[in-house]
């Protein structure tokens, strides 16, 4: 029982990261992604040093909170001419080395290490019940996961055609009255619910891999918006269950194999993509230089 609430609370991940990951590629802002995994720390530890619980609804606002004002910060930066690299660099690891003082200063005698939010440990997944009246509901992680990706689903399904415009065309979005601001930061909130609720799992390190990884992959794989975001989810589901299987017979860290998995799905579709493969580029080609001699 407890590899299907491995592999469940792996896809649910997938499918978060997936589906916010896709917007990022799109908005060459996949960085941010990293930067708000990382950047969340500090509104975690106060979250937790306030309610005395890891559980809480607050530990999720609060790392909303944090994820916009990287999101903001970084944009203030930007615009008062700091390279945009620089700016993501600036802001996240000042906030994550704020973080990691808070833990050392107050949360040091309970399980909130750098350890266990940067790396996680999925195995231990199916441990954490969510219990009423002494019956079990399953682990909480899958359920903070699931009730996210509900969330994720309806806000991208509700503002579809807005998070598309503001993604390819922002000048046109703004010029036609869409408050592109708006939509930014509330994919930036997104990003923020899906990396909170990856921390029990996967870590924040590993959520950027998840983030990006997939939507990469299906970036190279279609030129449609709507199946990008199927094809990213599709990745990092089959990344979940490929690493785990490798992680099994490896004796290895589950997260950490399923990463690579998706880097392998990855690498393949660079290679093999039928509009942007590397290989198929190659063989087009010299298919080309073929025909011209002859």
């Amino acid at each position: 029982m407890s590899d299907f609430w491995i592999l469940l609370t792996g896809s649910l991940v997938a499918a978060c990261c997936g589906i916010v990951g896709v917007f990022l590629v799109l908005r060459k802002m996949a960085m941010i992604g990293d930067a708000i995994s990382h950047s969340v720390m500090p509104g975690i530890v106060i979250a937790f040093l306030i309610s005395g619980s890891r559980d809480s609804l607050l530990m999720m606002f609060a790392a909303l909170v944090f994820g916009v004002l990287t999101t903001f910060l970084i944009g203030m930066f930007q615009r008062s001419g700091i390279q945009s690299d620089a700016s993501i660099g600036v802001v996240f690891t000042a906030l994550f080395a704020i973080g990691v003082i808070l833990v050392s200063l107050f949360a040091r005698q309970v399980h909130l290490d750098q350890d266990a939010i940067l790396y996680g440990e999925i195995a231990f997944v199916h441990w954490n019940v969510w219990e009423i009246g002494g019956v079990s509901l399953g682990p909480k992680a899958v359920w903070l996961l699931g009730v996210t990706l509900v969330v994720i689903i309806a806000v991208i399904g509700l503002f579809y055609k807005q998070f598309k415009l503001c993604s390819f065309d922002p000048a046109l979005a703004a010029a036609i009255g869409i408050p592109v601001a708006f939509f930014h930061y509330l994919l930036m909130g997104l990003v923020s619910m899906a990396t909170v609720s990856s921390f029990e799992s996967v870590g924040a390190i590993l959520v950027v891999g998840m983030l990006i990884i997939p939507a990469s992959t299906a970036y190279l794989l279609t030129d449609k918006l709507g199946s990008m975001i199927l094809i990213s989810v599709a990745v990092g589901v089959a990344s979940t269950i490929l690493g785990y299987g490798v992680s099994v017979v490896l004796d290895a860290s589950i997260a950490g194999c399923m990463v690579c998995a998706a880097g392998l799905l990855f690498i393949m579709a660079f290679l093999f993509s039928p509009s942007h493969g590397l290989v198929i580029r190659k063989l087009r080609q010299r298919s080309l230089a073929s025909s011209v001699n002859v």
